[in-house]
């Protein structure tokens, strides 16, 4: 057996190839859509990919069952509750695919079984990978969004799509509970997702574990009866960003496949122009101390680092034209790349180093508003007093936090604009100050003179200890 897991720290997401060793038949499941990785490995290996298989309609990316199937002609294939509105097959419960050697029916060679796991989505399915097709147990299984390490797929985010989130928790109740706890200890278990992922709560860092391991640690898998089970997974769960409902509904559809074509398009300015006219957006992806010394009004600046695509994703619109500015050479890919998995496709082209020059020459650019620790307290005894905004998680606010702030996160903050005054000063922070840029370029592109507290709440902490006296 081969299994190689392809792993995106940027999105905490795992894919993963399978394969035999004999016959050199493999299949990919949960793909990206910049799917060179997956097709030059198995270039590399000599494996031929015969199938792509998605465990659900995932929310947190738009996956690469059709570029893969266009590159490769596998066929593409989901649980048999999906209703994908392209070919595919659909697999059921105990439905097996032999990697193996077909003659045989398996019996010497890799097999993946589908366990129908419906719970995170209706559809949604777990993959028994069998070593040999004639083993009593099987060597492992991937769990997609139904069970991670430590924590378990969350139910709501098909509710847009009229899922009854208590109704899912009552089928993940049975999935965990029943299904997945019912297999051995000692097999291996390999989700979709990691630690930071938004498809869960608290996933743990590890990226496997085993269904004994899990039995013993994760909460969500200790027995427990359907009500209690229900209140625990529907219970304190973070809004997730706002693009989840779009790609859920991309990964039904067929669509346009995937290209970095844009990132060779360097702009001049008087095309930069034309795109702004036209509605474009400018996606500003330099470091946050370079685009708080000037950047063109109304740029949403994300740093191309970490959680780029899914922080840009939270305010976006992913049909918009958009245009990418970037200082580093060579980087234009990848940040074109990394908005092509979230679904943001309609990249017009790029503004680099020199673009950016040529627009600080003309004046075109602006710095950000920012204000020391000293500064904000001392605003705070003004009138009328500052409206002061904490975008860090519930969790971080409640561990500390600026007097009278109040807690946005930031993937809430586009959807909570309402909420923000416009009759007095408004500063934003969060705790070093990466966020924050963010949530302040997002607010002032949205006619908020946002304020950001430059170091955030490491800045104010050391405020506070400077002003107690030795």
């Amino acid at each position: 057996m081969i299994l190689t897991q392809y792993y995106t720290g940027c999105l905490s997401q795992a894919a993963y190839l399978i394969g035999d060793e004999q016959s050199r038949r493999a299949v990919i499941v949960d793909p990206l859509r910049d799917i060179e990785q997956y097709v030059t490995d198995a270039a590399n290996r000599g494996l031929s990919i015969v199938g792509v298989i998605l465990t659900h309609f995932h929310a947190d990316f738009v996956a690469g069952h059709l570029e893969l199937a266009a590159a490769t002609g596998a066929w593409i294939a989901l649980g048999d509750r999906a209703r994908p509105e392209f070919d595919a097959r659909l697999l059921g419960d105990g439905e097996r695919i032999v990697l193996g050697d077909p003659s045989s029916g398996g019996a010497d060679g890799v097999v993946v079984e589908v366990m129908t796991t419906p719970g995170h989505t209706p559809e949604s399915i777990s993959l028994l990978v069998f070593e040999h097709g004639s083993d009593s147990a099987p060597a492992g299984v991937l769990t997609g969004d139904a069970l991670f390490v430590g924590d378990v797929g969350r139910v709501d985010l098909q509710a847009s799509f009229g899922a009854d989130p208590a109704q899912l928790a009552v089928m993940q109740h049975d999935t965990i509970q029943r299904k997945l706890m019912g297999l051995p200890d000692d097999v291996e278990v390999w989700p979709a997702h990691g630690a930071g992922s938004a498809c869960g709560r608290s996933i743990g860092l590890e990226r496997s574990s085993t269904i004994g391991a899990e039995r013993r640690d994760n909460p969500a898998c200790r027995p427990m009866a359907v009500d209690e089970f229900v209140d625990y997974l529907t219970a304190g769960q973070a809004v997730p960003p706002a693009y989840f409902e779009e790609d859920a509904g991309l990964n039904r559809r067929r669509h346009p496949l995937f290209t970095a074509a844009a990132a060779r398009r360097r702009l001049s300015l008087d095309e930069l122009d034309a795109h702004l006219a036209a509605g474009g957006v400018v996606l500003d992806a330099r470091h946050q101390d370079e685009f708080a010394l000037g950047h063109l009004p109304g740029s949403l600046g994300v740093p191309l680092v970490g959680r780029f695509a899914e922080t840009a994703g939270m305010f976006l619109d992913l049909g918009a034209p958009i245009v990418i500015v970037v200082s580093e050479p060579g980087t234009e890919v990848e940040a074109v790349s990394r908005l092509g998995r979230i679904g943001a496709d309609s990249v017009v082209g790029i503004v680099d180093g020199v673009g950016v020059g040529a627009l600080a020459a003309a004046g075109r650019l602006v710095p950000s508003l920012r204000a020391s620790a000293d500064e904000v307290d001392r605003m705070r005894d003004s009138a009328p007093a500052p409206f002061i905004i904490d975008v860090r998680s519930a969790v971080e606010y409640e561990s500390g936090s600026v007097p009278g702030a109040m807690n946005i996160p930031l993937p809430q903050l586009a959807r909570r604009i309402g909420e923000v005054p416009g009759d007095r000063p408004v500063v934003v922070y969060c705790q070093s100050g990466w966020r924050s840029s963010v949530a302040g370029s997002w607010l002032r592109g949205h006619g908020v003179p946002a304020i950001e507290l430059a170091g955030g709440m490491d800045a104010w902490q050391r405020h506070l200890n400077d002003a107690v006296p030795a």
